[in-house]
């Protein structure tokens, strides 16, 4: 396997990803062997999806060997905020076996390594990299077996997470989700519904442009508007002085909660 500094332009750099590190070893062992037939390169390794993302972010990959199953945060959704990088690598998932997540592949022609993983099996993935299309993240949220645990965020050539568990409403804008946080608000290209159906269990749906965390429901307010002299209901969330308006449809939040 040539050294990053004696690369040649035809070479394929490649990133691993896994929480264990005998996973990682393995598969280093692995692309040594490859890449006497195929020109190859380690550019770097991550234990998690956040140090991927700092790493990957400063220096692009042709391809991440990502794990599925790792802690704080999974593989499909590290794959999901690898694609908001200026220059999204090819992912190749490895997975010990589940029917889910195989079967899902499968359906969606997604590469995927069975562990334990064997030589002519990563050799064939990697060849197929020079000419596979990169999985988009719709397809990503599909097979996610779980909500994700962060938005993501492309800010000045990096990934910038958003914890879900810090935003206090969705709202739709136009083409734009607008992100808010008790700190600042951020604008993401996403579906309200996708989101709502997502994170069902997190948010509920005020208004047809608005999704707000349940959690964070402080109260609710009856307003008279002063131009129609009409009162209607609007949600009072922690920590934010807006106010954010119940539509009529969705009043019987507000008896419910």
């Amino acid at each position: 396997m040539t050294s990053a500094t004696a690369a040649t332009p035809a070479s394929l750099s490649v990133f691993i990803v896994d929480d264990e590190q005998p996973a990682r070893n393995r598969l280093k062992e692995l692309l040594g062997d490859c890449a006497q037939q195929l020109p190859l390169r380690l550019l770097g390794e991550a234990s998690n999806g956040h140090e991927a993302l700092d790493k990957l972010s400063a220096m692009p990959a042709d391809v991440v060997l990502v794990d599925i199953r790792m802690p704080k945060m999974d593989g499909i959704e590290l794959a999901q905020h690898l694609n908001k990088l200026p220059q999204p690598p090819i992912i190749i998932f490895t997975t010990a076996y589940d029917t889910y997540a195989i079967k899902a592949f499968e359906l969606h022609a997604i590469d995927y390594l069975l562990k334990p993983l064997r030589q002519q099996r990563l050799l064939d993935a990697l060849l197929r990299t020079r000419t596979a299309a990169r999985v988009q993240n719709n397809v990503l949220q599909k097979i996610a077996s779980q909500p994700r645990k962060n938005f993501s965020i492309q800010e000045r050539g990096r990934v910038h997470l958003i914890p879900v568990e810090q935003v206090r409403y969705l709202r739709a804008e136009l083409k734009y989700i607008t992100v808010r946080t008790l700190e600042r608000e951020y604008l993401i290209e996403e579906s309200l519904s996708a989101l709502e159906q997502e994170f069902a269990e997190t948010f509920i749906r005020i208004h047809r442009n608005c999704l707000v965390a349940t959690k964070e429901i402080e109260g609710f307010e009856k307003l008279t508007d002063v131009t129609s002299n009409e009162t209607h209901w609007t949600v009072k969330l922690k920590g934010i002085e807006e106010r954010m308006p119940i539509s009529r449809r969705q009043q019987h939040i507000v008896k419910e909660m």
